[in-house]
């Protein structure tokens, strides 16, 4: 049975997707997850997160814009803001710790992001926190 940490890195595979153009893979998501084995409660989980951070694109956009010290959205990793965008939904949305939520994304960015990814998602996720 997946964990949620692999639900998490199938739905960031498919928000990195979404993220470069590919906009019909929302009709292809539960065929996805199931050959990456996620399913039952990590599918719905996982499901819950891909839909959510879709349905609240703009707004999750918003937040990483205005966390940035320098640049500008476009600027980011499709990873990173894969990985950026799934968290930010969490804190926004769900009901778990925070800690948890931003740990995790530092994990996942160690092992699928840029060197300097853990630490630039920490800042951002930080201040994010701070406000939400």
């Amino acid at each position: 049975m997946a964990t949620r940490t692999q639900a998490r890195e199938s739905v960031i595979g498919l928000l990195y997707a979404y993220d470069l153009g590919n906009e019909g893979i929302v009709k292809f998501v539960d065929e996805i997850l199931e050959d990456k084995k996620i399913r039952n409660k990590q599918k719905e989980f996982a499901l819950n997160l891909f839909n959510g951070v879709v349905n609240n694109y703009a707004l999750i956009n918003e937040h990483i814009a205005l966390h940035l010290k320098q640049g500008t959205i476009k600027d980011i990793g499709s990873v990173e803001k894969s990985i950026l965008r799934l968290a930010i939904y969490e804190i926004l949305f769900e009901t778990l710790d925070r800690a948890i939520i931003i740990n995790e994304a530092i994990e996942l960015s160690k092992r699928l992001a840029s060197d300097g990814a853990p630490k630039f998602i920490n800042g951002v996720l930080d201040k994010i926190t701070k406000e939400a």
